[in-house]
């Protein structure tokens, strides 16, 4: 085997390898810095909504409790 086409091999494919990183490593890099910019200018014209959930009353509580009793209940006898 000729040790020349191995070096000469090795050589493309490091030079392909890193090129492949490097386009990779730049990409990500310029895909989150658009991210940022495009959530920072989306949220200053359609700025989202406070969506807050509304507290459950005391009464709610004890009919959730009350259908999950009788559904034991139920199943038990």
């Amino acid at each position: 085997m000729n040790i020349t086409l191995l070096n000469e091999g090795l050589f493309v494919m490091i030079i392909g390898m890193g090129t492949v990183f490097i386009f990779l490593t730049v990409m990500i890099l310029v895909m989150n810095l658009n991210s940022i910019f495009m959530q920072n200018v989306i949220n200053k014209y359609f700025p989202e909504e406070n969506q807050t959930k509304p507290n459950k009353t005391t009464n709610e509580d004890e009919e959730i409790a009350l259908a999950i009793t009788c559904a034991y209940a139920k199943s038990i006898s």
